[in-house]
């Protein structure tokens, strides 16, 4: 199994396995924290497209790697404040199902965009997911640790997503598999 899909497994299931510790009294904060940081986990659309993001950004390579994670992060947050904030926006549940079905079209086409196209429509949709996080946040949550979570998270995803990327471009050599005969 390559690394970077190994390491960004191994962070999840570490983050998993801390869900006991915040079972203490006094640890609020790590409860919402760790309620963030599970949410995307959770969800299918939000857990499917930001995979995808990280597997389109390897497949279009380049400063994508980098710059297509790193604006859905920005813009994620951003629509999070908006959906905290209680300001609505139109067609989230419509867009969050879009881009389900854009970026796992475009991935599994293989398709390369121009990076400003890619990042442009990276970011509307990481509003309408941002909004979502916002709006579905727990009335009971702290809005910081919370977002810290759900942003950390996504990070984690979009790793595993550029790994898988990645991944594709490591060439198959069946005779390192000659031990195992």
């Amino acid at each position: 199994m390559n690394r970077f899909l190994s390491a960004g497994l191994a962070g999840i299931l570490t983050a998993t396995l801390a869900l006991p510790v915040a079972a203490h009294p006094g640890h609020a904060g790590d409860a919402m924290f760790l309620q963030g940081l599970l949410h995307p986990l959770t969800g299918i659309d939000h857990l499917l497209t930001m995979l995808a993001v990280g597997v389109w950004a390897a497949q279009n390579g380049g400063r994508a790697i980098w710059l297509l994670p790193t604006a859905f992060i920005a813009m994620l947050s951003s629509g999070a404040v908006l959906g905290m904030a209680g300001i609505e926006l139109p067609a989230v549940e419509a867009g969050t199902a879009a881009s389900i079905v854009v970026l796992g079209l475009l991935v599994l086409l293989n398709k390369r965009v121009p990076v400003a196209a890619a990042t442009i429509l990276v970011g509307a949709f990481a509003v309408l997911h941002g909004h979502a996080h916002g709006t579905e946040m727990p009335q009971t949550a702290d809005p910081l640790f919370y977002g810290l979570g759900f942003v950390l998270s996504t990070v984690m995803l979009h790793g595993i997503g550029i790994a898988i990327g990645l991944a594709r471009l490591i060439p198959f050599r069946p005779h390192a598999f000659r031990m195992f005969r």
